[in-house]
């Protein structure tokens, strides 16, 4: 990796399978490059894959296989500022379907317990209204949301 500050992401021996998955499901993704241990760890032994470079949305990530110990938790999550319902939408189900979980206020959490905001710039800009009344209501209406409804922030926004 050529970047200074490079993510890593602590998995249970899943760091490849999360790595393809990111890279087949969001745009600027790929798997970049494998590690194999140089001699045996807490967790495996020598040979067995230790890391996996990937980079998601053009961010630089390294998964490490580090076995059990710990686990993901909200504390830290990608955000993901999408253009539209339909981005929206394909991210959301990409990642529920694959045996994700949904949470609240845009939120989901993949199969390996990390966490995604798939949050539509709409939101963002909405939250963010120089009317503060217009912002309250859209900040109202995501908070009974799982997945984002655009259509329903903007309704929201104009009251």
């Amino acid at each position: 990796m050529t970047s200074k500050n490079t993510i890593c992401l602590w998995f249970d021996g899943t760091a490849l399978d999360a790595a393809k998955f990111y890279a087949e499901t969001f745009p600027d993704s790929a798997v970049t490059a494998l590690h194999h241990a140089p001699g045996d760890f807490p967790s495996g032994k020598q040979g067995d894959l230790l890391t996996v470079e990937f980079t998601v949305l053009g961010t630089p990530c390294i998964g490490l296989n580090g076995g059990p110990l710990f686990k993901h938790s909200e504390a830290f999550s990608f955000q993901v500022a999408t253009d539209d319902q339909a981005e929206t939408d394909r991210l959301w189900n990409a990642i529920v379907g694959n045996g994700g979980e949904e949470s609240a206020c845009g939120w989901c959490k993949d199969k390996w317990g990390i966490s995604w905001q798939i949050t539509p710039r709409a939101l963002t800009e909405a939250i963010a209204d120089p009317d503060r009344a217009a912002a309250k209501r859209a900040f109202d209406a995501m908070l009974e949301m799982r997945k984002i409804d655009i259509a329903a922030i903007e309704a929201a926004r104009r009251g």
